[in-house]
């Protein structure tokens, strides 16, 4: 099936098997950002933008992004380091597997939430999964970086 698609704002046009997923699609172009980590939906490593809504690229087709715009953190460079600053300043940065696809969501509701109080954050993060922090760090980087950022 033959694709356009536009990631971060560059455009691609190939002809792909029906079944690809976004994730190998991405990944093949290069953006290295979006990671594999469980293939269940449950880790939230391949998280993407589709149209500037999170979603995990590891649960949609290729061709469901014909048409659209991707944004993956390598296109949200700036944002992603004034937050990554917040991150390392709470100690919360630890292997930074899991980093880009928690830094897209954060960046998503920040977009989508006004005034997110914690339980809202806890909410909208969920599905991101961090082997090696207890959350408390990343919870303490994302107030400070709502707070600063309004």
């Amino acid at each position: 099936m033959k694709i356009r698609v536009w990631i971060n704002e560059k455009l691609y046009e190939d002809e792909v098997a029906a079944d690809l997923m976004l994730i190998d699609y991405i990944r093949s172009k290069g953006y290295y950002s979006v990671k594999r980590g469980c293939e269940t939906t449950n880790c939230g490593l391949c998280t993407v933008w589709l149209e500037g809504v999170p979603v995990l690229s590891c649960a949609v087709l290729a061709v469901r992004a014909h048409g659209k715009k991707v944004t993956t953190l390598e296109g949200l460079e700036e944002e992603a380091r004034v937050f990554g600053d917040f991150l390392a300043k709470e100690g919360a940065e630890q292997c930074g597997f899991c980093s880009p696809g928690f830094i897209m969501n954060v960046l998503a509701m920040k977009r989508e939430l006004k005034n997110p109080g914690e339980q809202d954050i806890k909410a909208y993060l969920a599905g991101n999964l961090c082997r090696c922090t207890g959350y408390m760090g990343q919870l303490r980087a994302i107030q400070a970086y709502l707070q600063e950022e309004a």
